[in-house]
C-alpha cells in the first residue's frame, strides 16, 4: 500500500465519503473548503492521488474556470 501524506489522507477520506452514493463530480475548491486546505493544495495532490489510490478512481474531467474531477468508487 502506498503511503500518503496527512493532506492526501484528508482528501481521500473526503472523496471516499463523497462517493458512497456513486459517481461524483467535484472541484478542488469544494474539497478544500470542506477539509481546510487551499484549492491549490488540493489541485496539486489530486493527479498524484489518481495514480496512487486504490479506494477511489479520480479522473480529470473538465476545465472551465477550474478543473472538475470525476470521482468514482474503485471496483
Amino acid at each position: 500500500m502506498s503511503e500518503y501524506t496527512e493532506e492526501e489522507q484528508r482528501i481521500l477520506a473526503y472523496l471516499t465519503d463523497s462517493v458512497t452514493r456513486g459517481e461524483r463530480y467535484v472541484r478542488s475548491k469544494t474539497i478544500a473548503d470542506a477539509i481546510g486546505l487551499t484549492a491549490k493544495q488540493v489541485g496539486s495532490r489530486l493527479p498524484r492521488l489518481a495514480e496512487k489510490s486504490d479506494d477511489v478512481d479520480i479522473e480529470k474531467w473538465g476545465r472551465a474556470k477550474s478543473t472538475t474531477w470525476r470521482v468514482t468508487p474503485d471496483g
